[in-house]
């Protein structure tokens, strides 16, 4: 007992020992404020770390590889996705505090990796005709291990950056290459192309008409470079769906100019098909916001109509129908001839499915009603076709829908119908009897030829007699 009082004597300060205020009477509980001030110095030296991390990993991620070198190994790539992933996560523990002076050498790295040579595009998927072959001819880009966090890191920087510090870095020069980089293969890259797209136009307010027009300048360079090939046509016009929507009432010049010098002829291209749904989606919404515009567009898509390209047709006459839904009475008086006069063609065309589009076209109650304010001048032309269908189209379907057309058409003018069959009957009767007399005519000069050419062969066998006796004489 002696030896361990002494041993306690001899470490009196060791085990645990709490201090209470008794012991210390002076001594007060932090205050707020030193409390903060701990937390900020531990702020700041993450922050420190993270601003030292982060560009040592934009170092890294500056070098790009090509995926075609056998040097490079797949470990090497996934060592560089890794180190990206990591700046992403960093960047987006920033949130809205950014440190401005990891930004140049950071856009630098964006622009490195993303801005690079696109090989030439595939001959399959620019002449696809439907929307949906894109996905099935598309070509990866090898890079997309990279290039979507790439794409990521830009899109967090415009979210969390303001314009004014943002504008230093995706200025003009930018925009435009950001649009060359539409014509990627890959749909994936044209997706997130899309989506900064549009941040850059819904942030940057003052670059708005710039981006407007240097879109306008690709579209009119595909529309009138016809050797051009452009996979991102319909991303692009998918783009100016939006936009457009956002137009006021009433529209401006500058937008019915686009309207008429670069969505309209956008429909005379053979690779329409391709993005047709997108362009008639755009050219909807300019007629829905002011209808007048509707006789303008619909005069410029029977100007470019095809004529050996059935399937086009086909999207065509669809277009057409939903254009005229939104019209009124006196763009239906303007538009009802011409209109009803490339329906009736389409519906006598040997093409069963080009046909039968134009003869559904007729159960639409405001396609009828635009006929009927110029039934006058369409009738005739209408019922012609549709006797000629019932009388030579070789397809039954087409023939029978044709019959329900006339039997609507009757029951709607039953009067007129008839007085338009008698004159086609009429004037299919004068046609034989023009035939029959030209063939008359063709005949009598026949046997007139025949019988000059027997009496001259009669003649010379006359002259050839003389001649054979005058030489025995």
């Amino acid at each position: 007992m002696g030896a361990q009082r002494n041993r306690l004597k001899v470490y009196p300060n060791m085990g645990p020992q709490r201090s209470s205020r008794k012991d210390h009477p002076n001594r007060r509980p932090p205050s707020l404020k030193c409390l903060l001030d701990i937390d900020s110095g531990h702020r700041q030296a993450h922050s420190s770390w993270d601003h030292d991390e982060a560009l040592t990993l934009i170092s890294y991620c500056s070098y790009i590889y090509t995926f075609n070198d056998p040097s490079e190994s797949p470990s090497q790539h996934d060592h560089k996705r890794d180190k990206l992933i990591n700046l992403l996560s960093i960047i987006k523990s920033w949130k809205k505090s950014v440190p401005l002076g990891i930004l140049p050498p950071l856009f630098t790295m964006i622009s490195v990796n993303i801005f690079r040579p696109l090989p030439p595009p595939n001959a399959a998927c620019i002449h696809s005709n439907l929307p949906e072959d894109d996905d099935l001819v598309a070509t990866p880009a090898a890079a997309w291990l990279h290039l979507q966090i790439v794409y990521d890191i830009l899109s967090r920087l415009i979210i969390s950056l303001e314009p004014k510090v943002l504008s230093e870095y995706i200025d003009h020069p930018f925009i435009l290459r950001l649009l060359t980089l539409f014509q990627s293969e890959d749909p994936r890259e044209r997706d997130f192309l899309k989506n900064v797209f549009h941040r850059i136009y819904s942030k940057f307010l003052s670059s708005r008409s710039f981006m407007r027009k240097a879109m306008s300048d690709v579209l009119l360079n595909y529309v009138f470079d016809t050797e051009q090939r452009h996979c991102g046509i319909g991303d692009l016009l998918e783009i100016w769906g939006t936009i457009i929507n956002g137009f006021s009432f009433p529209l401006k010049e500058e937008h019915k100019f686009f309207l008429t010098r670069v969505l309209i002829p956008l429909h005379r291209p053979k690779g329409m098909q391709s993005f047709h749904k997108q362009l008639a989606y755009c050219v909807y919404q300019f007629v829905e916001k002011e209808p007048v515009l509707g006789v303008a567009v619909v005069k410029g898509i029977l100007r470019y109509w095809p004529r050996t390209n059935c399937p086009k047709e086909v999207l065509l006459i669809g277009e057409l129908e939903e254009l005229v839904e939104n019209m009124g009475l006196e763009q239906y008086k303007i538009l009802a001839l011409p209109l009803c006069k490339q329906i009736t063609k389409c519906l006598n065309s040997w093409n069963s499915q080009v046909a039968e589009r134009a003869l559904y076209i007729w159960n639409n109650e405001q396609f009828v009603k635009m006929a009927s304010e110029a039934i006058d001048d369409v009738l005739p032309i209408l019922v012609k076709g549709i006797e000629s269908n019932l009388r030579w189209h070789w397809n039954r379907n087409v023939r029978e829908l044709t019959k329900n057309v006339k039997e609507m058409l009757e029951e709607m003018e039953p009067y007129l119908y008839s007085k338009c069959l008698s004159q086609i009957d009429r004037s299919t009767y004068e046609v034989e009897m023009r035939q029959i007399q030209r063939w008359k005519r063709v005949e009598m000069a026949a046997n007139v030829n025949q019988i000059i050419k027997d009496s001259e062969c009669r003649r010379g066998d006359v002259r050839r007699q003389e001649v054979r006796a005058i030489q025995n004489w």
